[in-house]
Parts: structure tokens; C-alpha cells; sequence
């Protein structure tokens, strides 16, 4: 979960120029407050069963001796 929160993070946050650490620490700060407040979640598109499915080339299964 934490890749896509960052790609999120990224988009809303720098889409401009940032002039220093604490402009950094702000803009998260604040980000991070208002996604808890609304309790912004991830909207998965499948469910991990199909994921296995779907992504099974990915992620051959191993077996255990």
C-alpha cells in the first residue's frame, strides 16, 4: 500500500517547486491530515484470489520439499 499512497502523495503535494525542508514537512503534514480526516482508502480493483489469477506469470508458486 505504501507505493500507491506515495504516487498520491507526489501528485497533490510537489507539483511545483519546493523551497525548503520544513515547506516539505508542511505539505505532507497537512496532506497526511486532510487524507485521515476524510479516511481516504484504496478502492482495490480485484480481490487477491483473482490477483493470483491474473498475475500468476509474476509470481510462479513455490513448492516446498
Amino acid at each position: 500500500m505504501a507505493e500507491p499512497e506515495l504516487s498520491v502523495m507526489t501528485r497533490q503535494c510537489f507539483a511545483g517547486r519546493v523551497g525548503s525542508e520544513q515547506e516539505v514537512a508542511d505539505r505532507i503534514t497537512a496532506w497526511q491530515q486532510d487524507r485521515n480526516e476524510r479516511q481516504v482508502g484504496i478502492n482495490w480493483q480485484f480481490s487477491t484470489d483473482d490477483a493470483r489469477v491474473k498475475l500468476k506469470r509474476l509470481y510462479p508458486k513455490m513448492e516446498l520439499r
